[in-house]
């Protein structure tokens, strides 16, 4: 593509960014989130609160979601709980970690993707 093309494209985008632009100023949907989101600032600044400290008032349980995950004595978090279940013998095993014997085997014998498949579920 010559320089001049590209410089051509390129000023057709900016002619259409600016319309979009235009619309939007010009929207009243728009002048009002933009009148909320002043006066909420304002508000939120009167009152030396972060938008942490609004959203955790607004809705308690989005702030009990955030907070961090339980960490063992050791220092690092638990591992989830996987619960394979082999379709051909019926048998289950549950681990924290793929160092489990029996799961070690089964991927062995029959592949990881395999064994993959056969996850029934994971627990905290």
């Amino acid at each position: 593509m010559s320089l001049l093309s590209e410089y051509m494209q390129m000023e057709q985008q900016l002619k259409q960014l600016q319309d979009n632009m235009e619309k939007l100023q010009n929207d009243k949907r728009l002048k009002a989130e933009l009148e909320f989101k002043e006066k909420l600032e304002a508000l939120m600044r009167e009152f030396d609160k972060s938008a942490a400290d609004v959203i955790t008032l607004l809705d308690p349980k989005s702030a009990k979601s955030a907070a961090p995950k339980a960490v063992a004595a050791g220092g690092r978090r638990k591992r989830k709980l996987k619960i394979y279940k082999n379709p051909k013998t019926g048998e289950v095993v549950e681990t924290r970690g793929g160092n489990q014997k029996t799961l070690k085997a089964w991927k062995d014998e029959h592949g990881n993707d395999t064994v993959e498949s056969w996850l029934v579920r994971v627990e905290e």
